[in-house]
């Protein structure tokens, strides 16, 4: 299901999933529209602008999270016009798994669209590659992620991004056992310790995102 008040994107986002093999059950201007048709059926991947009718503000986060906590095995994948790592904190503090953020340019990279859309309903993560970039310069001189190596930061973007360990290995060239030596690294300097009631990915990225 989709929900953007652009008419334009809108229906160019029903033609290029439909194009791509996907059914588009609804596809609606609001956030209002979009929470009634859930009651009505579930589909595997609901993708959503963050601003829209009527104060153009938060509906669509707002929708977002209780559609997280209403139909759990929906997957959310949300739009923005612009970087609000805010949004994206807010979204993944419900948990890491079936969530994307994107920024809208994102939808004209098709392929990468395509991915992070099937990322997100296979139950992974999806975060806009330039969001975790702005956010990494932006963190530069903050503590304590000034602790890390440079390495060690590449494979926390990575994670930011959504990718798993056998992807990051892959984008950086480096072995499974690098990525895990260099995450536990990571996950030290950001003094997150092992324990059954979180997921320590889950909080090294939430960390990343609200320094």
């Amino acid at each position: 299901m989709i929900a953007e008040d652009s008419a334009l994107l809108r229906e160019g986002l029903v033609r290029l999933l439909v194009e791509e093999g996907h059914e588009v059950p609804a596809a609606c201007a609001d956030a209002v529209s979009l929470l009634e048709e859930m009651g009505e059926r579930q589909p595997d991947v609901v993708v959503l602008d963050i601003r829209m009718p009527p104060t153009h503000t938060d509906e669509g986060l707002r929708a977002a999270l209780e559609i997280r906590e209403r139909w759990p095995r929906v997957g959310v994948l949300l739009l923005s016009q612009h970087i609000e790592h805010t949004y994206a904190a807010r979204l993944l503090a419900a948990g890491a798994d079936r969530v994307g953020y994107l920024l809208k340019d994102r939808v004209a990279q098709v392929d990468e669209f395509l991915d992070a859309l099937e990322r997100v309903r296979a139950g992974g993560t999806a975060v806009d590659p330039e969001v975790v970039r702005r956010l990494l310069v932006r963190t530069t001189h903050a503590d304590p992620l000034a602790r890390l190596t440079p390495r060690e930061r590449s494979v926390l973007e990575a994670l930011a991004e959504g990718h798993t360990n056998a992807a990051i290995a892959h984008r950086l060239h480096i072995s499974l056992s690098a990525v895990e030596k260099n995450l536990n690294a990571v996950f030290d300097k950001l003094d997150l310790r092992q324990g059954p009631d979180y997921n320590r990915r889950v909080l090294a990225v939430l960390r990343y995102l609200e320094s």
